[in-house]
């Protein structure tokens, strides 16, 4: 089979992360007669840089026009000033909208070789293996009004959170899919007890479980929620929250799994049926841009690698090619290799490129 993908490389570490990713693609595809064309776009800060927008209208175009995204990173300080017109985040928040891309997954799970790289007592995380369900073209990063301004007693600001229930009930759906192929528990996290919007959200979530009959449905509120992720993370198997929250916790989640660096996620514009599907979707790593340690070949490309491994199992429904990606980087680990995030007494230090070419050979076996 043939597949189109947009490769948008972004900026600091992206491309040399997602180079990688490519590289691994490329190797499973050989092994199982795939073809992968990569059509390549700015996004972010390289565009904002090139082209004065963080998004052209022609990359936008492309993306539409392919069977699924390959996303690096975007951002940095060189685009930080907070008066600047644009930001490279602009780019990122645009693809997400204009492609219906309302489903994020992020995927934390530790692995067993890699419970002493977290700063967390090896009890604590033993076992943890949950998936957060982030709904990713609502609430505060895309409501209105949304604006700055001077006031005679001084400036004042306004972001407005705003969900339909529509927008609820479809991100809230995906959340029970997941769980219906897991350990079959939903927890549903919202601030009910300030946030109307949260109450919605915590109604429509109700009103969506009587379809699930299999799955127990439990609310948290965000704050207790934090807490657990910490205190007792395995407790949780699939999570489901609006952006902002999603955003917040999923990064704090992330330190369970030892480093950024090693968690992926899909943005889906589908609601998986089974766990799989054949949604468009886009690929990228949940880490930033990391302009400090760009192009000094030491950062972790597994996160973005098995980014790739999602979108040929969300995509594509080909699980067994993305078993393939996901057993390579177990296998590779297991021998010992770690990149400098996760290094620890005894291990094999290695780089971003040979990291990404360990993968790919395990892979293509």
């Amino acid at each position: 089979m043939q597949f189109n993908l947009a490769a948008l490389l972004g900026d600091g570490v992206g491309p040399e992360v997602a180079t990688e990713a490519i590289r691994v693609l490329e190797a499973v595809g050989n092994k199982f007669g795939h073809s992968f064309e990569f059509h390549h776009g700015l996004v972010g800060g390289a565009a904002i840089d090139a082209q004065g927008v963080a998004l052209t209208e022609e990359t936008l175009k492309m993306c539409r026009s392919c069977d699924a995204v390959l996303l690096g990173a975007v951002g940095g300080p060189k685009w930080d000033d907070p008066k600047a017109k644009v930001h490279p985040e602009d780019g990122l928040l645009a693809l997400r909208k204009e492609l219906g891309l309302f489903a994020n997954l992020r995927p934390v799970k530790v692995l067993p070789m890699l419970v002493d790289s977290t700063t967390l007592k090896p009890d604590v995380i033993k076992d943890v293996d949950l998936m957060v369900v982030r709904e990713l073209t609502g609430g505060l990063y895309f409501g209105q009004p949304k604006k700055q301004w001077r006031t005679a007693k001084g400036r004042k600001a306004v972001d407005t959170m705003a969900y339909s229930e529509q927008e609820i009930e479809r991100i809230v759906r995906v959340g029970f899919e997941i769980a219906l192929t897991r350990r079959k528990k939903l927890t549903s996290v919202d601030k009910a007890n300030v946030l109307e919007s949260s109450r919605l959200w915590r109604q429509v979530a109700i009103e969506v479980a009587a379809d699930y009959p299999d799955v127990q449905l439990e609310h948290m509120l965000v704050d207790a929620c934090s807490m657990r992720l910490i205190q007792r993370p395995a407790q949780f198997d699939v999570v489901v929250t609006e952006n902002t929250f999603g955003d917040i916790i999923t990064d704090e989640a992330s330190m369970l799994a030892g480093s950024m660096g090693m968690l992926p996620s899909a943005s889906l514009a589908g609601i998986p049926k089974g766990g799989i599907s054949k949604a468009f979707g886009m690929y990228e790593p949940i880490h930033g841009s990391a302009p400090s340690r760009a192009r000094q070949n030491i950062v972790n490309p597994i996160a973005t690698i098995s980014s790739a491994a999602m979108m040929l199992r969300y995509s594509f429904n080909l699980v067994t090619e993305a078993e393939a990606i996901e057993k390579a980087v177990i296998t590779v680990l297991e021998e010992g290799y770690r990149t400098y995030d996760i290094m620890s007494e005894g291990k094999i230090k290695v780089g971003t490129r040979e990291m990404g070419e360990l993968i790919a050979k395990r892979a293509a076996k």
